[in-house]
């Protein structure tokens, strides 16, 4: 395979490209478990609705993979996206906000698989603050700047009220934070810099019941 500076390539691709790069570890990830060595981009593509062609030209983007008429070693492959999603080193997350989707998101065990730790949690409850919850101290809110700078931790996820997603936002960002997963049903206001990520459950929900009353079922 040929080594591509993955930080610096000049070529334009949308987030949708990214996000089709993480499915395709994924599966990766589960060919590599069932002992398969070698696979075709029609195999990994299969059930990802996603056809070959676009599985090629995702990956043309970082540099020349497989090879024609053999197709492409999965570990190598595996390793190489791991690279270029920037997964292949560790990544410290802070949360904020311990309610009951904060508190799940502490017991999930899939960001291990992608390098990435819960290492810092804070909530503004007097009741919560302090306590320990999954392995993790819960830290007062107002303590968020000194100890994301301390930390130097660039990415937080946000699990607060509407009201008050902006105020935890601008507090990180002082911090030097550069990547929020938002899950407050707000649009944040942040400077070019900083990439959001808005998980917004109630409109994924409302599409899939839109499409569901447009069958009429």
């Amino acid at each position: 395979m040929k080594k591509t500076n993955y930080t610096k390539s000049k070529k334009s691709f949308s987030p949708e490209t990214i996000r089709r790069l993480s499915l395709y570890l994924r599966n990766l990830r589960g060919l590599k478990q069932r002992g398969v060595k070698i696979v075709s981009s029609e195999e990994i593509t299969r059930f990802l609705n996603i056809s070959s062609p676009q599985f090629r030209k995702d990956l043309s983007y970082f540099g020349e993979f497989g090879k024609r008429g053999v197709g492409y070693e999965v570990d190598k492959l595996a390793q190489e996206i791991e690279k270029i999603l920037g997964i292949n080193k560790e990544w410290k997350i802070a949360l904020v906000g311990v309610g009951g989707l904060g508190s799940a998101l502490l017991k999930f065990p899939g960001f291990s698989k992608f390098n990435e730790k819960i290492t810092v949690v804070f909530d503004n409850d007097a009741g919560k603050i302090n306590k320990v919850k999954s392995g993790i101290k819960i830290q007062d809110i107002n303590e968020i700047q000194q100890t994301l700078s301390k930390k130097n931790i660039k990415i937080v996820m946000i699990c607060v009220s509407p009201e008050n997603a902006q105020e935890i936002a601008d507090k990180a960002i002082k911090a030097n934070a550069r990547a929020i997963l938002n899950f407050a049903p707000v649009s944040l206001k942040v400077p070019k810099n900083v990439y959001v990520a808005n998980v917004d459950m109630s409109c994924e929900l409302e599409t899939l019941i839109y499409f569901l009353n447009k069958s009429g079922i």
